[in-house]
């Protein structure tokens, strides 16, 4: 007997990965070079040189018997300490080495969250467009996914909306800033309205409503743009934090989640967390990595080969006729699909060897996710095909 749900859930893939694995098979046809594949968010760019000067002494230097050993299940204290002393320092937030617990990635982080503040039926709140895999990570916690559109051009979550979604089942609300899809940043005047719109919640259902902040492109922003630290805001908060993005290491999976040191009943919440990782068995993230984060705290990528691409994409895709959501994070372009379709915008892209995103599973229609987490030099070859999609829908005449 074969658990219905896992089995829907294995035969249907993520859009997002049924476009890779398409482009994996197209690459192998007619050559890497003539595919212009816009699907994942798999970072380009090198890694920092600390992340390998790091992982070369750890290797040369530390005894196998510990770097390749069990860490406690919650991660080594001393990473976990040198994280939170990086947090206070950085966002002027108490952590403590006990609210953190070192994950494989966002996406355990998300998983472990959401089953430890969910007993069975709760709603958890979702801002549309939002990353796919929440309504998985909810669902297998035993909650429902109540989705709340944003608001064209700019696709920022109102108070009101908020609001009018809140009710006495809500159990949480996720915040995803830099956004993926829309590299949409909130600002400090925004999380102050919807934080002001939760407490009010808060007091009026008796209970708590947790915000948990998805914040793998914490980093990932352009100019002179900050990320407001959302446990700085509002108490009850858990933050899932991933060095994939930043430091370019998404296949390593390491990451952390993090209780805010003002959130109530702040013992029992580390207690569930722990349990949830014990009973998902999402314990003792990999140690090599582990003890690889004190050293690159703070380090990124370079950041500044994102910025020239979303430059350029934007700049040439508006000139063609597109019209895109100016993204200020992240490393997403937001683009409309001209007759409306989002799906039929991808198969005509296909034609062109571009492989897009249809935001449908975003849960969003008439809109494609292109991933500009590419090389220069792809963009570069990937334009004119972007010009040739835009003369097939006569944009620009």
């Amino acid at each position: 007997m074969l658990s219905e749900k896992m089995l829907e859930l294995g035969r249907r893939r993520s859009v997002i990965r049924e476009i890779f694995s398409y482009g994996q098979a197209r690459k192998a046809e007619i050559g890497a070079e003539n595919v212009f594949d816009f699907s994942l968010g798999n970072p380009s760019v090198p890694a920092p040189a600390d992340v390998r000067d790091t992982l070369a002494a750890l290797i040369a230097d530390t005894d196998p018997a510990v770097l390749h050993g069990y860490t406690a299940a919650t991660g080594d204290a001393s990473v976990r300490r040198a994280i939170a002393e990086y947090i206070q320092k950085e966002h002027g937030c108490a952590a403590h080495p006990d609210d953190l617990y070192l994950t494989v990635g966002a996406a355990a982080a998300l998983t472990i969250a959401f089953h430890a503040i969910l007993s069975g039926g709760e709603e958890v709140i979702a801002f549309a467009p939002f990353f796919p895999e929440y309504k998985v990570f909810v669902e297998k916690a035993g909650g429902k996914l109540r989705v709340v559109p944003c608001r064209e051009p700019a696709f920022i979550p109102t108070p009101d909306d908020l609001r009018a979604a809140l009710n006495e089942n809500t159990a949480a609300v996720i915040i995803n800033s830099p956004n993926n899809p829309t590299g949409a940043v909130l600002r400090e005047a925004d999380i102050r309205a919807l934080t002001d719109v939760l407490r009010e919640a808060e007091a009026r259902y008796g209970h708590p409503i947790y915000l948990v902040a998805d914040e793998p492109y914490r980093e990932l922003v352009y100019g002179d743009i900050a990320v407001p630290f959302l446990p700085n805001y509002y108490d009850n908060t858990l933050v899932g934090y991933s060095f994939s993005k930043s430091l370019s290491l998404p296949g390593e999976r390491i990451g952390y989640l993090l209780v805010s040191p003002t959130a109530g009943e702040r013992d029992a919440l580390r207690a569930a967390i722990a349990g949830a990782g014990r009973a998902l068995g999402f314990v003792c993230a990999p140690a090599l990595f582990q003890y690889m984060i004190p050293a690159c705290l703070g380090k990124t990528s370079d950041v500044s080969i994102y910025a020239a691409n979303r430059n350029r994409l934007y700049e040439e895709l508006t000139a063609y006729g597109f019209t895109c959501v100016p993204p200020d994070g992240a490393f997403y372009l937001f683009v409309k699909a001209p007759d409306g379709d989002a799906n039929a915008f991808a198969e005509q892209a296909k034609r062109q060897e571009l492989l897009l995103v249809p935001s449908d599973d975003f849960g969003v229609p008439g809109y494609v996710r292109i991933a500009y987490c590419v090389t220069p030099a792809m963009i570069e070859r990937a334009l004119p095909a972007f010009r040739r999609l835009a003369e097939e829908y006569r944009l620009g005449e």
